[in-house]
């Protein structure tokens, strides 16, 4: 028993000894997963609040490099190639930097990501990009240092930053059309199911291409699917039939997922599908 108690005496004593007080971080950690088209971006940032202080031309000074955010570089990684502005960048993780100015910022994409803010020694052969952004006046305050995906779109995504009553917005292109399509041709060489179809008809509709071809798919995807196809799929074909200018035949595809929606329950393409008809004149 004696012994016991001294080994219970001696673990909390160790205990005592390397326990360590935690206190949230006045600049906590944030991470961000963004899909953009067929590109996962991974943004990984510090953020640092106002406190009553004024930022831009102050605690950030105009005309200075600064590590947008606080602590450790800001990263930003991409799973493909991307574009910036008018520079390519390959695949992987670039630090992001800023000279803010009143009307305008230079940001620079930086390929070293090691650095605790502002490298100490400045290399510009690790400059993969640079680029001037102007400046958008908030009509509220922003409290905390604030990044953001906005504007997405299959093929490009805006990198959004909020401070105070600032907003500077950077364009991120991503390569999806030309994955998509290389996707496509693999897939109709070889042998294409009933969904492979009609991905590839809605995808050529949503993007603009060549719609003969679309409705060539999509009529092979609902012919493939038979009795089971959905009023979703016809509601698709019915735009592709009206965007290839057979408004007859858009309207009976139409009355047809209508007719199906109602029977399932779906208000929000009864809805739609009311509405198209009714463009159409068939209502």
């Amino acid at each position: 028993m004696k012994k016991l108690l001294l080994l219970f005496l001696s673990v909390t004593a160790s205990y005592v000894v390397n326990a360590q007080i935690v206190t949230p971080q006045p600049s906590p950690f944030s991470k961000v997963e963004q899909k953009v088209g067929l590109t996962d971006v991974t943004l990984e940032y510090s953020r640092p609040n106002m406190r009553d202080r004024k930022i831009f031309g102050d605690l950030v000074p105009y005309g200075k490099l600064w590590r947008l955010g606080a602590n450790a570089n800001t990263k930003i990684t991409f799973s493909t190639d991307v574009k910036v502005g008018d520079y390519d960048l390959k695949a992987g993780t670039y630090a992001i930097y800023a000279t803010p100015n009143e009307t305008s910022w230079n940001v620079v994409f930086y390929s070293d990501t090691t650095n605790w803010g502002i490298p100490q020694k400045w290399d510009d052969s690790k400059v993969m990009a640079m680029l001037n952004v102007d400046v958008y006046p908030l009509p509220m305050s922003i409290e905390t240092f604030t990044m953001t995906f906005d504007d997405l779109t299959s093929g490009s995504a805006i990198l959004g930053i909020l401070w105070e009553k600032t907003y500077v917005g950077i364009k991120i292109e991503v390569p999806t059309d030309n994955m998509v399509l290389a996707n496509i041709n693999y897939v109709m060489n070889g042998t294409p199911t009933a969904n492979d179809y009609y991905a590839a008809a809605v995808y050529y509709l949503q993007e603009e291409k060549d719609i003969k071809q679309a409705k060539t798919w999509m009529d092979k995807a609902i012919s493939m699917a038979g009795d089971k196809v959905g009023f979703w799929q016809l509601r698709q074909q019915s735009l592709i039939y009206a965007k290839a200018g057979d408004k007859k035949g858009a309207i009976e595809i139409a009355k047809k997922s209508l007719a199906a929606s109602e029977k399932a329950g779906n208000a929000d393409y009864v809805k739609m599908n009311k509405e198209a008809l009714k463009e159409w004149g068939a209502m």
